[in-house]
């Protein structure tokens, strides 16, 4: 991989760093040839001064639709509180072509590409944050980053340099952690979440409503 790739904020196409998430990924294609089967790219607004982070793809999701947070049920909850709160207009149909449009917001995920079991390892993790840092570079009007989940939060703080000591995880917390940022975090929007109640719609929207405050402040 050549140093202009390895800094870009999106991984090539055929990314190989990772020999695992590679050889899933040659599965996925052998299965669905018609899935977008690669690194998924961020979506969004590039003068957006919220990003919004995830995990990794998922397998039916973002891995066959090659848009983030679509084509699985995450998606239903977290597009239509963007369009509630002005971050996005349009109609989500959970398909890239369906014309829905962020503003002042992106999506990306700290992994690009889907992992088994949707468990990316410590090593992936770290192996993507190439990109992600690269991505949070190429924003030069970011303000406020949503983290979905733990290891989201912790690729944030990793590529900040930060002590996760100091910023602890927890639902509807938020961080100044340095040069004008500030970190939400929220429980994922999955299914799983969402479905034992661990994480209801009003919980979301309370994330939101922070964030939506402290932009507006601005």
């Amino acid at each position: 991989m050549s140093d202009i790739e390895a800094a870009a904020p999106e991984a090539p196409r055929d990314c190989q760093l990772c020999p695992r998430l590679v050889a899933y990924r040659r599965e996925n294609q052998a299965a669905h040839p018609d899935w977008y089967n690669g690194p998924v790219p961020s979506f969004g607004d590039e003068k957006a001064r919220l990003l919004i982070v995830g995990l990794a793809p998922g397998v039916q999701g973002a891995n066959r639709t090659g848009r983030p947070f679509t084509g699985d049920y995450a998606g239903d909850l977290l597009y239509s509180t963007l369009i509630e709160f002005g971050f996005a207009k349009g109609e989500f149909k959970a398909r890239p072509d369906d014309g829905l449009t962020l503003h002042d917001a992106m999506i990306s995920n700290a992994v690009r590409c889907v992992p088994p079991q949707n468990k990316p390892t410590p090593l992936e993790a770290k192996t993507c944050l190439r990109f992600f840092s690269a991505r949070l570079a190429a924003l030069p009007k970011l303000a406020a980053i949503l983290a979905l989940g733990r290891i989201a939060h912790d690729s944030v703080l990793t590529a900040h340099e930060a002590k996760r000591s100091r910023f602890p995880f927890a639902h509807q917390a938020s961080h100044d952690i340095g040069n004008g940022l500030r970190l939400f975090d929220s429980y994922h929007c999955s299914r799983y979440n969402t479905n034992t109640r661990r994480l209801t719609p009003e919980m979301f929207h309370a994330v939101f409503r922070d964030i939506r405050a402290y932009l507006d402040q601005r």
